[in-house]
């Protein structure tokens, strides 16, 4: 059996686990967020149930994107719907992240479409050819105690108010999907004042930061894979390109396994909450390894890519 056949058998979807998935995420988020606020004179209280707050904003980010694949319910619409709903909660406007991303599992691994990738990755070559100022520049940006948190702050509060081809993909959508937004907060504010608007900004910004992270850790690490066509190889770069990250069975169930991001890539359509499975009942003939928790910090510091090795490597000295 080869992988694509071994994959295809995972693809089911099951709408009593989508919806338990699904409407049990949004349980453990208001539940987090209400402790949290009703609690707030005590941090001992507040800063657990505000990290599982932000894992479970996280959680939400990854069951709109599974809906993003029609991958999550069983039919598109009930997919399309998910998505909406989820929208205001992720800060992602549905339409446009779905298009987005689609065009990202497009041109994964491609070095001639690099703007659809989520964090930008330059050459060795062009490091070489760059002046001082644009290496500065990128070197600030691929800084992970910059690229964390200020890409965190940017990416959800700020570009996904008007994302990149939102014109073409959906103005409307982004229009209404913000209006939700502030809908939200205000109803937030009615409800638990400026305190509980903080505890949300916070612990948001905290999920928030946890994706960018885990976005990072996707698809960049030392043997990841780019290329260009003709010579591309949309597998390789799909399963060499994108990683497993061995964190554990918690970590995973916390992030509804988005962390199994090569088999994710290989084959869109299986379900998150069927990925974990797919990936471990895998037989081993099929080569695909896990990087730790302490190889994916190491490939913090991993910031070009070197075309003639094939491989990611540090700043030249």
């Amino acid at each position: 059996m080869d992988l694509r056949s071994y994959t295809r058998d995972y693809t089911e979807q099951d709408n009593r686990l989508a919806a338990a998935s699904y409407f049990g995420t949004f349980l453990v988020y208001f539940a987090a967020l209400y402790l949290a606020i009703a609690q707030a004179d005590r941090w001992y209280v507040v800063m657990p149930a505000g990290v599982v707050f932000a894992f479970a904003a996280v959680r939400l980010y990854v069951l709109q994107h599974d809906t993003g694949h029609h991958s999550l319910f069983e039919t598109r619409g009930q997919n399309e719907l998910a998505g909406h709903v989820l929208s205001p909660f992720t800060f992602a406007p549905f339409e446009v992240m779905k298009q987005n991303h689609n065009l990202h599992h497009a041109n994964i691994g491609n070095l001639e479409h690099r703007e659809t990738g989520e964090i930008h990755t330059m050459t060795l070559a062009e490091w070489r050819q760059a002046g001082f100022w644009q290496r500065q520049v990128y070197r600030l940006y691929r800084n992970p105690l910059i690229l964390v948190p200020l890409g965190a702050a940017f990416t959800y509060f700020i570009r996904y108010r008007w994302p990149k081809n939102s014109s073409r993909f959906g103005a409307l959508g982004v229009v209404l999907h913000n209006f939700f937004i502030l809908v939200l907060l205000w109803g937030l504010y009615q409800l638990a004042g400026g305190k509980g608007l903080l505890i949300w900004l916070v612990f948001s910004f905290l999920g928030g930061m946890i994706g960018v992270f885990l976005v990072y850790l996707q698809h960049n690490f030392e043997d990841t894979y780019w290329d260009r066509r003709p010579d591309l190889n949309p597998a390789e770069a799909a399963l060499q390109g994108s990683s497993c990250l061995d964190f554990g069975w918690l970590f995973d169930f916390a992030v509804a396994n988005i962390t199994l991001h090569d088999i994710h890539h290989f084959n869109a359509r299986i379900p998150s909450y069927r990925l974990r499975q797919c990936h471990y009942n895998m037989p081993p003939e099929f080569g695909l390894r896990r990087i730790k928790f302490g190889e994916a910090l190491g490939a913090l510091r991993l910031k070009l890519w070197d075309e003639e090795k094939k491989r990611l490597v540090a700043f030249p000295a």
